[in-house]
């Protein structure tokens, strides 16, 4: 009698799938992947306890110079508040930095002693407060930069003939380091958080 033909058992398809999940699973957990990788920074550890801290300036001691996108110069500060051109800044800065005629307007003087010197009275917690558009062009940003430092320049030019009998381009390095404590500069492009009686700006 002859021998009949084996039959080949089929293969169990749901083992098939079984196995394959299997290794998909394998390779992986066991595969390391590549990751784009930054520029390494260590966090620093959170402080519960830790508090902002804001400088909280009186209203009469800052001044804020606003220059909107129309290139428009704004001013504000005590009872003045309305538009400026730029020839006038610089003077409009000076008396407000200086407050020759102690307007209660303007910011207030204390005593302050400079470092290795003696101890003046000037306003020394002063701020301008220096705010632009996205759309302001740099070239009346650059001018009103320039009559602000102008302001602070002449006041310190001044105060150097009143103390030391000689404008500033004479004063020896000593002298114009202590006619920058009379007048420091104090121009700050941070807009202000909040407006009312106190003015909260950061550092």
């Amino acid at each position: 009698m002859g021998k009949g033909k084996r039959k080949v058992p089929g293969l169990n398809q749901s083992s098939i799938a079984d196995i394959s999940f299997i290794l998909l699973i394998f390779f992986l957990v066991t595969t390391s992947m590549d990751t784009d990788t930054g520029l390494p920074r260590r966090l620093p550890e959170w402080d519960p306890n830790a508090v902002e801290e804001e400088i909280m300036i009186r209203e009469r001691n800052i001044m804020i110079v606003n220059v909107n996108k129309f290139n428009e110069i704004y001013v504000k500060h005590g009872a003045f508040n309305g538009r400026v051109a730029v020839y006038e800044l610089k003077d409009i800065a000076k008396e407000f930095i200086a407050n020759p005629h102690d307007n209660i307007n303007l910011p207030a003087k204390e005593e302050y002693v400079i470092p290795d010197f003696k101890t003046v009275v000037t306003t020394i917690k002063h701020v301008i407060s220096l705010q632009t558009d996205r759309s302001t062009s740099y070239e009346t940003y650059f001018q009103v930069q320039n009559e602000l430092t102008r302001a602070y320049n002449e006041l310190r030019d001044e105060w150097c003939r009143q103390t030391f009998g000689k404008g500033w381009v004479d004063a020896s390095e000593d002298e114009q380091t202590f006619a920058k404590g009379m007048y420091p500069s104090k121009i700050s492009e941070a807009e202000p958080r909040q407006y009312g009686t106190t003015v909260v700006a950061p550092q």
